[in-house]
């Protein structure tokens, strides 16, 4: 017992175990904030598409930081909806257009940022609607026609969907197809469809295959506001005359469409380091698709369908960290890191550091405790003479050990007054022998 009180008022022992235990919670906060992994997945669409594109773009400018991005080839939005929401999915990231699912079906997922707008492009051939003049202007005339959705697994097969069911148009009042915008204009070329379902940004190249045939039209949608009103993740878009080419003014007339955004969404548990990244490259890529936005409306906060991610909520209101607009990217993952267990540490150790000076008063008073219990049993003993030898020695032991002793200033006090009670006892074994 005594050998163990010794190393515990042993000072060595003491700051030893401190470092034991710094390390230990240290080990515990590094192991707690891990750092962003340096290669990604990302469900990216069909590679003619722009999904794809952007991907590539984006894997392009994470290079550059040393990210490494894996574009996987998908059918489109609702086929990256299910790979990144599986329950052991390794995607990181998907493109996704606004509207395709109920976000509380998917908790673990979360919008990153909206990218651009993916109009609905509606084109039909204007000898289908000869009762209607050759025009094409609301949904409610699709009735009786062949009609492509879309592609299966696509986002364009589930808006069209949603707008059928907003124009209250059943599904056997028309008759679907689903087919890939090549496929639905071959058909249309051939006279074996009418209308054809396309959601792409404005600088896809297939939308100027459209009007080789100048039988082939695009439709003005009247009710773009009521669409708009019904479904929110819509917004609507004009498409100025000639804006897909000048040279040969197409389209002929400046045309109402509706339009989801094309959104980038993540995991909820997405590391904050990466999407900052992933985020401040986007602003990089964005000035590519600019036909139909304005300058700085992309990357957005709006029309998106799942949860904003609050750091994501941040970057876009305030721009990217201190950290990361003053240094390289791992550089502030690191220092960013370092932060994260420093603060810990000292909300931890701050208040112990208060209390030291207490429990070294109180260590130091157990120990003169224990010394006086000493002194008390010498001074029970001083009247047995055959004791008297051993009392003396016994004495000069708790002499020597105290003579040993290193105290503050601030105990001095206590010290000295020990030092004067162990001479009383010294004359008080002197006077009964």
């Amino acid at each position: 017992m005594n050998s163990l009180k010794k190393h515990l008022y042993n000072p060595q022992t003491i700051i030893l175990s401190f470092l034991v235990l710094l390390v230990t919670i240290s080990g515990v906060l590094w192991i707690l904030t891990p750092p962003p992994p340096k290669t990604i997945k990302m469900a990216a669409g069909m590679p003619e598409g722009l999904y794809y594109q952007f991907g590539e773009r984006l894997k392009s400018e994470l290079a550059k930081e040393g990210v490494t991005l894996e574009l996987v080839e998908t059918a489109g939005t609702v086929e990256n909806l299910r790979l990144l929401s599986g329950p052991k999915s390794d995607i990181d990231f998907a493109m996704m257009q606004s509207g395709v699912a109920d976000a509380n079906h998917y908790p673990n997922l979360v919008s990153i940022a909206g990218l651009f707008y993916e109009p609905v492009w509606v084109w039909y051939r204007a000898s289908a609607f000869k009762a209607d003049g050759g025009q094409l202007r609301i949904l409610s005339q699709l009735k009786g026609k062949r009609v492509s959705v879309g592609n299966q697994g696509s986002g364009t097969a589930a808006l069209t969907t949603a707008l059928l069911d907003a124009s209250e148009i059943k599904s056997d009042e028309i008759k679907a197809e689903y087919l890939t915008p090549d496929e639905a204009l071959s058909k249309l070329n051939a006279g074996t469809l009418d209308v054809a379902f396309i959601v792409v940004a404005a600088e896809a190249p297939v939308l100027k295959k459209f009007y080789n045939d100048p039988d082939i039209r695009l439709m003005y949608f009247d009710q773009a506001d009521a669409y708009v009103n019904n479904l929110t993740y819509l917004s609507k878009v004009i498409v100025p005359r000639g804006l897909l080419g000048i040279a040969r003014d197409i389209p002929r007339e400046s045309t109402q469409l509706l339009a989801p955004t094309a959104t980038l969404v993540a995991k909820v548990d997405i590391s904050p380091a990466l999407l900052s990244l992933v985020l401040g490259a986007t602003y990089d890529i964005l000035p590519r698709y600019s036909l139909l936005q304005k300058p700085g409306e992309f990357p957005s906060s709006k029309g998106l369908t799942f949860p904003l991610h609050s750091d994501a909520e941040i970057y876009l209101k305030d721009g990217p960290s201190f950290l990361h607009r003053h240094l390289p990217f791992w550089s502030a993952v690191w220092v960013a890191r370092f932060i994260k267990i420093v603060i810990p540490l000292l909300v931890i150790f701050i208040p112990l550091f208060t209390y030291l000076s207490s429990a070294n008063t109180f260590l130091l008073r157990l120990k003169f405790a224990g010394i006086y219990e000493e002194l008390y049993l010498l001074e029970q003993n001083a009247s047995n003479l055959a004791m008297r030898e051993q009392n003396f020695k016994e004495l000069e032991l708790i002499e020597q050990r105290v003579a040993n002793m290193k105290v503050s200033a601030l105990a001095a006090r206590d010290f000295y007054d020990l030092k004067g009670h162990i001479g009383e006892v010294r004359n008080r074994l002197k006077l009964l022998t």
